[in-house]
């Protein structure tokens, strides 16, 4: 029986370019759905864009454009790349819809009906760029402490919510749920920060109009991130939920994000749920971030790697099975343009494409391409074949803990018992003795049927490959099934395979 399994990115701020780090987070979630899938669950896989707040309103004014115009014309870039990159999700959430709008006043209206919302008076340090107040302690030299900006001193009448209400409880869901926050060092830190004491929250602006306005009262407009966060529940329909996709999908397996919005998805948003009734997601993921050649991605610098153009000159899957293999996910990582084309000249033209190329020009050199019958299978093909079953169990184990370079590694070890195998049995060898045909036909099928199965296992990273591999050894390239009936030997003798073409061909570095 299939189970649910809902996963989302965070949702991208319009007032950006789509760069590595978007990139590096829709992929790995791809991934996880495409992995989730092809066990036979029913995935659902949201990503989108957060269009509201100061930053877009003065963006826009700045282009002599409204901000839904700024929005609408931002959104095709993300919608474009993700195209680009082959991801598979199942809904774009856009906060200016009106369906997103709906879920926010609905929660908003609930938690001021249980006094969880009360009107008073802010005054504090804003930082505009961040979209978040600061007490002037918090303060490093009278600048924003995330981003290192200055801020501005802004008192005004704004709605709160009672966060610190919700302390206790936080504290004992983290505390009693020990992967509710991932990795393990992310979760000593919220717990340090909760237990430092929750301050009521600010919810609500009246120094701009670019938001959604507070219901009965719209001189105020949602604070942003009590509006970004609401769209993982209405994205499924809260709180109409009409495709019943809120009662099948919520609470979400997993949020995957970036370090900087930790406090965001583990602080504010649980106390909202808390404070509603609603369910807390499963778990929260917070990614590491890229730097550039040993730097921190800026404009400043000029340094912001631009995904289109990665893809353009190397290719949507040597891209993706960079940004998933190169770094451990949770941990920050350092993009080069050396060690991707060092990726795809060991990892992809070496190991993957080179087993490949061998076992298909073997099959053809020797059987005019025309698939054996395996009919002499001895004791030293067992533990080759063995250790699919072994890779399949390991690459599970990784997928649970969103160890996506440990399953690609897992996967790689295993292209590399291809290749020696190839080695130890020295095909060319029992190609010169015509007794040992039968054994020499056995062993070319090996190969080929275990090329099947590593294209299933790759399909997840690298959807494109793993369709072309399969297609080359006549098989359907839709039937990525991992429920554990897809085993040894599934390949039908007779069939005829081409000799194939370099999957990945040889950069020369300059």
């Amino acid at each position: 029986m299939s189970q649910r399994f809902y996963v989302t990115t965070p949702i991208y701020y319009v007032n950006d370019v789509p760069h590595i780090g978007h990139a590096y987070t829709t992929v790995a979630c791809d991934m996880l759905a495409r992995y989730k899938r092809a066990q036979g669950n029913e995935v659902f896989f949201l990503t989108g864009t957060d269009e509201h707040g100061q930053k877009v309103e003065k963006a826009a004014q700045t282009k002599g454009e409204t901000p839904l115009e700024l929005a609408d014309r931002v959104v095709k870039r993300y919608q474009a790349l993700w195209e680009k990159l082959n991801i598979s999700h199942t809904d774009f959430i856009r906060t200016s819809q009106e369906r997103h709008k709906k879920g926010v006043c609905n929660l908003f209206e609930k938690l001021l009906a249980s006094d969880d919302i009360y009107l008073g008076e802010y005054e504090d340090w804003y930082c505009t760029p961040c979209e978040t107040f600061w007490t002037e302690t918090q303060l490093v030299d009278g600048c924003c402490p995330d981003c290192g900006r200055p801020t501005d001193k802004l008192k005004e009448e704004s709605y709160f919510f009672r966060m610190s209400r919700y302390q206790e409880a936080l504290l004992r869901h983290i505390e009693e749920h020990p992967d509710f926050i991932q990795p393990r060092s992310r979760r000593n830190e919220i717990l340090n920060f909760v237990r430092e004491g929750l301050r009521d929250l600010s919810i609500s602006r009246t120094s701009f109009s670019w938001g959604i306005p507070v219901p009965g009262n719209e001189r105020h407009v949602i604070y942003v991130w009590f509006d970004a966060l609401t769209n993982y529940i209405t994205a499924l329909g809260y709180p109409d939920d009409p495709d019943g996709h809120y009662r099948q999908y919520w609470p979400a397996d997993v949020h995957v994000i970036g370090k900087d919005i930790l406090r965001f998805h583990t602080v504010y948003w649980p106390t909202f749920l808390l404070a509603a009734g609603i369910p807390l997601p499963k778990k929260v993921f917070a990614h590491g971030w890229w730097t550039v050649e040993g730097q921190k991605m800026s404009k400043s610098l000029q340094n912001v790697v631009e995904p289109n153009m990665l893809v353009d000159k190397y290719g949507v899957d040597a891209i993706r099975y960079f940004l998933l293999r190169e770094v451990p996910f949770g941990l920050d990582g350092d993009f080069s343009h050396a060690a991707l084309v060092h990726r795809i000249n060991s990892d992809l033209a070496n190991d993957l494409g080179n087993l490949l190329s061998r076992s298909t020009a073997m099959l053809n050199k020797y059987f005019d391409g025309l698939l054996p019958e395996p009919k002499d299978r001895r004791p030293q093909d067992e533990p080759y074949i063995a250790a699919f079953a072994e890779t399949v169990k390991n690459v599970d184990h990784f997928m649970a803990d969103l160890a996506f370079n440990k399953a690609l590694q897992a996967i790689w070890e295993l292209i590399g018992l291809g290749n020696k195998y190839i080695d130890d049995t020295a095909p060319w060898s029992l190609a010169k003795d015509d007794s040992q045909k039968e054994r020499l036909g056995t062993v070319l099928y090996n190969l080929l049927d275990s090329l099947r199965l590593i294209a299933v296992l790759i399909a997840p990273a690298m959807p494109e490959t793993a369709c072309r591999i399969l297609e080359i050894l006549g098989c359907d390239p839709t039937a990525l099934c991992l429920t554990g009936k897809d085993s040894w030997g599934v390949l039908k003798p007779g069939t005829h395979i081409a000799k194939a073409r370099p999957l990945f061909p040889r950069i020369e570095s300059d």
